[in-house]
């Protein structure tokens, strides 16, 4: 059986239960206090001294919030007092809060946006119009085969590689590229 772990997620139900105390805490504040306090270090500041309960699936979602609920309840109070104790003590205290990785993440999206367009061009010079990656490559196969008079069954991947890597690697050769 293949085990694929690309399409599943784990999660860790402390930080549920640490934010859920936190907002029931936060709101008992006086607003004077509430303007000082980030939220985020808070719960760094206790999840970093309370176990982790992770689960990837449902039953141990539930399985471990109630895991949680009944045997940390009193610790994540605790903890999460003392983390907003810890955290308005030190106001004069400079943090910068890390951000998403935004290159990283508008180049992924960019690169997703551009390969939409690709897959919708070529869907549109195709008989049918839905189309993902995994058909496109078993539809288009067939048509290059055809074009290079070779048969479909006769389409040999290992020799169309081996082509496109010599086209690719005298292209790779031109000075244009090595500047």
């Amino acid at each position: 059986m293949k085990n694929n772990t690309e399409n599943h997620i784990t999660i860790n139900i402390m930080e549920e239960l640490v934010n859920d105390e936190i907002e029931r805490q936060f709101i008992r504040l006086p607003e004077n206090i509430k303007q000082n306090i980030r939220k985020v270090e808070v719960a760094t500041f206790a999840l970093n001294r309370l176990p982790a309960l992770y689960a990837s699936c449902h039953k141990g979602l539930n399985k471990q919030k109630l895991k949680g609920k009944s045997k940390f309840s009193v610790q994540i109070t605790r903890v999460v007092r003392q983390a907003f104790a810890i955290v308005q003590e030190d106001i004069l205290r400079y943090s910068s809060p890390l951000q998403p990785q935004k290159d990283e993440t508008i180049d992924q999206i960019g690169e997703l946006e551009e390969a939409k367009k690709a897959l919708a061009e070529l869907s549109e010079l195709l008989p049918s119009d839905n189309y993902c990656w995994t058909k496109l490559v078993e539809a288009i196969k067939p048509i290059l085969a055809n074009n290079c008079n070779v048969s479909s069954t006769d389409y040999d991947a290992a020799s169309e590689q081996e082509e496109l890597e010599s086209r690719l690697s005298a292209l790779w050769q031109n000075d244009l590229y090595l500047r």
